[in-house]
């Protein structure tokens, strides 16, 4: 949980208040995260001149949620603007910009050998598929020197991405800062926390779905570790902000406990694919502890609030608030309605797993770079923020 933050995080490390934003991976549905960050800068268009200034000051993002703050910090001096590129980015994306099957062409026509070929590779690289798209499209849009640029004119305060060591079993928090080598990082049983420049090595090792994409090396503790996906063993997603010194915190995920739209179904007799167990497992793996840690840190606001200001200024605890927004729709079913649009072999392989239909749909909504289900999730995303429009607007202090 996030309680030894709120204790142990209180020590301002700049005078002005600061605001965190807290992106939760997902893989392809964290389009949605840009659909609600989308809305949020229509909404702050339309507000005074001083809200065209870049909302955040802590960017803490895990897996695809790194890959978006760490694309927000790089355009961040431009203001709110940043916020709109995020989806126009989004927009832009196909999943030949994110991965490639590793199959020969000629048994890409056919559902099962491509599925056994895909889990042969798997098993011989540890990943079914090849990710070196994705590091070419995240040079060509994320700006190291523009993230550097945003810290050091003040615009950011840090940029913070999560990534799960495969070596250590330690949850890693690589913070980037003006001052990195001044900052004394934080030591909590199974998590740690390191200040050094954020690389697109940091982005693919957050990023690394276990078994679907490669594991990333990456050097801490003077010595080479290998990292997956920053999902896997979160146990506290606010941790991060709250210890950088968030005074409030916005928390978008993509989560969804109950699996909202597909819990109507009849259950079906029989047994689940393979591809349903993988997208469960895939849904354990990015298991949303968000909520959980959200009502936390408001059980502290609370008992703090109900204390007399003298006792409650003498704790070592401090008030943060934080808003969090999740899909008001189901994704599963959102990606079981656009599946068709995936490249043909990636939909052959999913489809010889059994990952295309029912509960096994919600494997693919990991892949699904594609613009049909991007736009969708895109849209979703815009309408929930306008659902919490006074919310948004008084969480930033700014009236409806």
């Amino acid at each position: 949980m996030s309680f030894d933050a709120l204790i142990h995080g209180t020590t301002p490390r700049t005078e002005r208040p600061l605001c965190g934003l807290v992106l939760m991976g997902g893989g392809a549905r964290t389009a949605y995260q840009a659909g609600v960050l989308r809305g949020l800068a229509a909404m702050l268009s339309l507000q005074t001149p001083a809200a065209d200034c870049f909302p955040f000051q802590i960017l803490v993002g895990t897996s695809a949620g790194a890959l978006n703050v760490a694309y927000l910090a790089s355009r961040a001096s431009q203001g709110i603007a940043a916020l709109d590129q995020l989806a126009r980015f989004w927009r832009t994306l196909r999943s030949a910009d994110v991965y490639e099957l590793n199959v020969a062409p000629w048994t890409r026509s056919s559902r099962w050998v491509t599925a056994l070929r895909l889990s042969l590779a798997a098993r011989k690289r540890g990943a079914a598929l090849n990710t070196m798209p994705l590091v070419d499209s995240l040079h060509r849009v994320i700006s190291l020197p523009g993230i550097d640029q945003a810290l050091q004119g003040g615009t950011l305060d840090t940029l913070a991405v999560t990534a799960s060591s495969y070596s250590s079993g330690l949850h890693w928090t690589f913070c980037h800062s003006a001052r990195d080598e001044d900052t004394v990082a934080w030591n909590r049983p199974g998590r740690r926390a390191a200040f050094q420049p954020v690389t697109i090595e940091h982005l693919m090792a957050s990023s690394a779905i276990p078994f679907i994409f490669p594991a990333t090396p990456l050097w801490v503790d003077g010595r080479i570790e290998y990292f997956g996906d920053g999902s896997m063993r979160q146990i506290s997603p606010l941790s991060p902000a709250f210890h950088l010194g968030a005074h409030k915190v916005l928390a978008i995920g993509v989560g969804q406990p109950q699996r909202a739209g597909l819990t109507g179904h009849p259950l079906p007799a029989r047994p689940p694919t393979l591809g349903g167990i993988a997208g469960h497992a895939m849904a354990s793996v990015f298991q949303d502890t968000l909520q959980a840690d959200v009502e936390q840190a408001q059980r502290v606001n609370q008992a703090l609030s109900q204390l007399p200001p003298e006792v409650a200024r003498q704790l070592p605890f401090r008030n943060v608030q934080v808003l969090s927004i999740q899909p008001s729709e189901s994704l599963d079913a959102l990606a079981q309605a656009h599946a068709h649009s995936l490249p043909v072999a990636t939909r052959n392989a999913l489809g010889g797993l059994g990952a295309l239909r029912g509960r096994g749909a919600a494997l693919a909504s990991y892949l699904l770079f594609e613009p049909d289900f991007i736009g969708a999730l895109l849209a979703l995303g815009e309408r929930d923020a306008y659902a919490r429009k006074a919310e948004l607007l008084a969480f930033l202090g700014l009236a409806h």
